[in-house]
């Protein structure tokens, strides 16, 4: 007679209570949509109407919150608040869920939604993406930008030309008190929509600029928050886009300093940062016509790449694990005279976000909450000896003085200090958040843990889950095993192609 070993035993078990859990989550999620359903039936505010995504056999709601513009004006306009909410995936769910802050800022949180329906955080907790006040769907102040099917060249301009808002303002002011669309304001919108729910406390995840909204809901409304999950971390004293040349610049110091000390490196990259500057200044004196493939017809198309275009494809390159490790061959290759991989692969990044991002919203953000407190003489210091200068910041800061915001009260430029149990986690090549800045905001939170990883800005992996799971589960940071993290490393260069 066949024995059966006990470990079989129990991985059928196993199989068998999850086979039960799944059925019993198709009952629970529709039940606890119809929970909310019916919320929407006693309040007025919300508009809320059942979704299923039969892929993953997974019930949700989605709808709008109507809030007005301005809370301190009575009569005034209202906006509608647009949300999605998908229930967990357990039978007997927790009762506080996590809310996803998006970056940006001017990112919609709901571009999430088809990853969160697999993801593991629903396992246990409800997850509710709110489109933020001026993005997405919620009132979105978006300003055309260039770049489309017939002018590939616009996705190599800049996309903070002053002439672009002073087009787009008297349409956005029609419709919108641009002062009002600030992260305070978009805080108490997400509140209102977290008591409509009946959540009593919640888990925050904020991203990049979601970080930033993460701790001013954490500062406005501390008694509502479980625990905060933030990577990339934009703080309070993260003067937004002072630092990004500083930042982009270490990350690239980064990759040259690995080219240095590895043999195979320096051997096949040679010295890559005498070659990069040279690069950069051969484009200062003449831009360079560059041969890609049309997105669409795959015909060849030019474009002309100056040095502050080379620059941003750079660092948008630089901002994931994987660009990171092929921008040395595509630094070699454009000093030789060939910039068709760095050109496509910046086109391709800006066609993949083109619309998303409301720039409207950014600057009713940027103008009023950072800018205003960038000094002249700060400038300098920020942009000296760095591949992307000060154009960037400078163009900005063009935008912002003719930008109808109030800049908020110096008692905002005070740094969060709540006790609320925080991990904060930044990607070791960043090149717009360095861990700098999760240092900075780890210093003013008592109840925190800043941990870095080997990557870029937004970093991921099964060793990250696992510490990112036990901090949900426990809202503590203590006794979180961190041996694994430790031993990790930027994964290898991608080589350059040998020619004959």
């Amino acid at each position: 007679m066949n024995r059966i070993s006990p470990s079989l035993i129990w991985i059928l078990r196993i199989v068998a209570i999850l086979g039960l859990a799944a059925i019993a989550s198709a009952q629970d999620q529709r039940q606890k949509c119809e929970t909310w359903l019916a919320r929407a039936i006693e309040n007025p505010q919300l508009e809320l109407k059942l979704g299923e995504h039969k892929a993953s056999e997974s019930m949700f709601v989605q709808g709008f919150m109507t809030v007005p513009e301005n809370r301190a004006m009575e009569g005034g306009r209202d906006i509608r608040i647009h949300f999605i909410v998908i229930p967990a995936r357990a039978e007997k769910p927790l009762p506080d869920p996590i809310f996803i802050l998006h970056g940006g800022p001017g990112a919609p949180a709901t571009a999430h939604f088809p990853g969160q329906l697999t993801s593991w955080l629903r396992e246990q907790r409800d997850v509710v993406l709110i489109d933020q006040r001026g993005t997405g769907s919620s009132h979105k102040l978006q300003v055309p930008m260039p770049g489309s099917n017939d002018d590939l060249q616009g996705y190599f301009n800049s996309y903070f030309q002053a002439s672009l808002y002073q087009k787009a303002l008297p349409d956005l002011q029609a419709k919108a008190d641009l002062s009002k669309y600030t992260t305070n304001h978009a805080v108490d919108d997400f509140n209102q929509i977290r008591d409509a729910l009946g959540f009593e406390k919640i888990n925050l995840r904020g991203g990049s600029y979601g970080s930033r909204a993460a701790l001013v809901y954490m500062r406005r409304y501390p008694e509502t928050i479980r625990s905060a999950t933030l990577q990339g971390i934009a703080p309070i004293a993260y003067l937004n886009p002072l630092p990004h040349a500083r930042d982009s610049q270490k990350a690239m110091d980064l990759i040259f300093k690995e080219i240095r000390t590895t043999p195979r490196y320096k051997k096949a990259f040679g010295d890559l940062e005498s070659k990069f500057k040279q690069t950069l200044t051969r484009l200062e004196v003449q831009p360079a016509t560059v041969t890609l493939s049309h997105p669409t017809t795959g015909a060849d198309a030019t474009i002309l790449l100056t040095r502050d275009a080379f620059a941003e494809a750079v660092v948008l390159q630089l901002y994931t694990t994987n660009g990171n490790r092929q921008l040395p061959r595509m630094l070699l290759s454009a000093h030789a005279g060939d910039y068709r991989a760095l050109a496509e692969s910046s086109m391709a990044f800006h066609r993949a976000v083109h619309g998303m991002i409301a720039f409207g919203m950014l600057f009713c953000v940027t103008a009023s909450e950072d800018i205003p407190r960038i000094k002249p003489e700060q400038i300098e210091a920020a942009c000296a000896n760095t591949f992307l200068g000060s154009t960037r910041l400078r163009e900005r800061m063009a935008v912002a003085k003719i930008w109808p915001v109030i800049p908020e009260p110096a008692s905002f430029a005070e740094p969060v200090d709540v006790d609320i149990p925080v991990l904060l986690i930044s990607g070791s090549h960043d090149p717009v958040t360095s861990p700098y800045w999760g240092e900075e905001a780890a210093s003013h939170l008592p109840n925190s843990l800043h941990i870095i990883l080997p990557g870029g800005h937004g970093v991921s992996g099964p060793e990250l889950h696992k510490i990112e799971r036990a901090f949900l589960q426990t809202a503590s940071v203590k006794n979180l095993d961190l041996s694994k993290i430790k031993k990790l490393r930027m994964p290898p260069l991608v080589m350059p192609v040998r020619r004959n």
